[in-house]
């Protein structure tokens, strides 16, 4: 399994960036909810990554 990474950043003016590396799919936004719990998003960026969907859930998919 690949390894995941989470990198927190917080500049001088307490703005806070969050790097998630290794996630896929709707695993990532569940990880990024859970970091950001009730503080406010002023933008969020998708990586390529996050449009993939999980193995398991494809075949899933694909047998229904």
């Amino acid at each position: 399994m690949k390894e995941k990474t989470v990198i927190i950043e917080i500049d001088e003016q307490g703005n806070t960036t969050i790097d998630l590396e290794g996630f896929r799919g709707k695993g990532c936004a569940d990880v990024a909810k859970a970091f950001q719990a009730s503080d406010h998003v002023k933008s969020v960026r998708h990586k390529p990554e996050s449009y993939i969907q999980d193995n398991a859930v494809n075949r899933q998919q694909q047998q229904s």
